[in-house]
């Protein structure tokens, strides 16, 4: 087949369920591109093996923003998915919704939490059955993690101590409290969009999957997308689609449609580039929760660093996981969790704590050699916002990527607040019984100038970017209430990016409910021929 009803760029967390329902029927023809490999790296399928991937370039774009001049000229390492399930192959597989404010404010029909609480539901497979707030029987597999653990618990009481409601369920009627996650896992092993949703469809005769092809730029006839060219084997490849998709993510759909020609007229034109559409906020808006850890000496040897701390122990994890799927290989990115408020007027959380058993001084590096934990601070609404612009007219060159942290009052004051909030809950019994000692940044930061001269020079992204293709109902929106794509025809973003603004948590889950619904739109919308 050389056209096709749909194209998809990008076989991520968006893509892959993209490219199960719009196949599911039989009437229309699917091609399914992929810049990276097939998921075949073992690591991709051990929860704890996101560590293994965090600096591999085989399945991994590993970006780096640009200088961030609110972080004193510090680049912010950025891992992203390029493989099959793209960032839901690689991820730390939380699985958090986000508040019912969150996809309200948005104030865009159709997309209330109201209006996407069916798609969540549609998607899920949750182990601990069906209710009001979950489903079973869907692609994505949300699961209880294998093993408690006496830290996770210790953690959990100090949290309801400090005034902190104790929550079994973070994605259920309210997100407040403390307790453990649920990750997309399943008999200990991850469950990405590629095993959830493409692996049921990639046997359909109406879906073709090309991986190792990287979408150079879009293809117009005026202004109607008509295809896509690609490279992959060293050639560049064309093909024709009824309607072309983009499901790259916060960084490169911005990118691909500023190649094409969809974007600021004036840069692209400074480039060399025909400005099919003049769309000045492509790549504007960029938003990501913003994340500091702190790590700590433990009194006790039950960490994840004594296991690892001898050959024998690192036998023992391994034949735990392979015998019994259980042990510290399953652990996801986040154990125990708190969703609180930093300040005791809000009215909902703003804050999101990790906690996890082990620590680590540089993530994606080697365990320290003492027994640690890490316990690190979230925000959940950013108000800073940054972008992503065109570096150079070669796709093969990654884009210029600015965060823009902490350049809102508010978003620094936040996580002065948060992070004096949870020194004070891990200094609170029973955890406080737990601590030798504060490692990082150790008791000598006390006021909030050096906090936030902490988070300056240790912050980081918690790899939740979104809002570079803004949804909205006003005209400078780069994509309207149903995903098209403003100024053109024939061509919509169906990712992350079209948040208008961050939600609170882990942003997978919402992806996986915004493809899901996207698909629906597709489909309502037209019957290719």
């Amino acid at each position: 087949m050389t056209t096709y009803d749909y194209l998809i760029v990008g076989a991520g967390s968006a893509g892959c369920v993209l490219a199960n329902r719009l196949t599911a029927s039989g009437r229309h023809t699917v091609l399914l591109l992929e810049a990276g490999p097939r998921d075949t790296n073992p690591w991709i399928h051990i929860p704890l093996g996101y560590g293994k991937l965090f600096t591999d370039t085989s399945v991994n774009w590993a970006y780096e923003s640009e200088p961030e001049p609110t972080l004193g000229g510090r680049r912010v390492f950025t891992p992203r998915g390029k493989v099959l399930g793209g960032s839901s192959s690689i991820n730390g597989l939380v699985y958090i919704r986000g508040q019912r404010e969150d996809f309200d404010g948005w104030q865009v029909p159709g997309w209330r939490f109201d209006d996407l609480l069916p798609y969540f539901i549609k998607s899920e497979d949750q182990q601990r059955g069906k209710d009001a707030w979950h489903g079973t029987g869907g692609p994505l597999a949300v699961s209880d993690l294998p093993d408690k653990h006496e830290l996770c618990d210790a953690f959990i009481e100090s949290a309801v101590a400090n005034g902190i409601p104790r929550n079994d369920d973070f994605n259920g009627a309210t997100q407040e409290g403390a307790g453990y996650y649920q990750a997309n896992m399943r008999n200990g092993r991850r469950i990405s969009t590629a095993v959830g949703y493409l692996r049921p469809a990639e046997k359909r005769a109406n879906l073709r999957i090309e991986v190792n092809a990287l979408a150079s730029r879009v293809l117009f006839e005026g202004t109607r997308a008509v295809g896509v060219e690609y490279l992959q084997g060293g050639r560049t490849h064309t093909a024709r689609a009824g309607e072309v998709i983009l499901a790259g993510g916060s960084f490169n759909s911005p990118q691909l449609l500023q190649l094409s020609g969809v974007g600021p007229a004036a840069p692209l034109q400074g480039m060399g580039l025909q400005v099919v559409s003049n769309r000045p906020q492509v790549g504007e808006g960029l938003q990501d929760h913003f994340y500091v850890r702190t790590y700590w000496r433990c009194n006790q040897k039950i960490t994840i660093n004594d296991d690892m701390a001898s050959w024998w122990g690192k036998l023992g994890i391994g034949l735990k996981y392979l015998l019994a799927r259980r042990g510290p290989l399953t652990v996801s990115a986040g154990y125990a969790a708190a969703f609180v408020r930093t300040q005791p007027h809000l009215t909902r959380p703003d804050a999101q704590y990790y906690f996890i058993n082990f620590s680590i001084a540089k993530r994606g590096g080697i365990l320290d050699d003492f027994s640690g934990f890490t316990c690190s601070v979230s925000q959940l609404r950013a108000e800073s916002r940054g972008w992503v612009h065109l570096k150079s007219t070669d796709i093969r060159t990654p884009p210029a990527i600015q965060y823009n942290y902490l350049a809102a009052e508010s978003d620094r004051r936040m996580m002065v607040d948060g992070l004096k909030g949870l020194r004070k809950l891990v200094n609170t019994p029973p955890f406080s019984r737990y601590v030798a000692e504060e490692r990082t940044p150790g008791a000598s930061v006390q006021s909030d100038d050096e906090w936030l001269d902490f988070c300056r020079a240790t912050g980081e992204t918690v790899y939740h970017p979104t809002s570079t293709c803004r949804m909205g109902t006003d005209a400078d929106s780069v994509v309207d209430e149903r995903l098209r794509v403003r100024g053109v025809t024939g061509l919509r973003v169906i990712d992350a990016s079209i948040m208008p603004a961050v939600i609170s948590g882990n942003t997978n889950a919402a992806v996986v409910a915004i493809a899901e619904k996207g698909a629906d739109l597709v489909l309502a919308d037209h019957t290719p021929s």
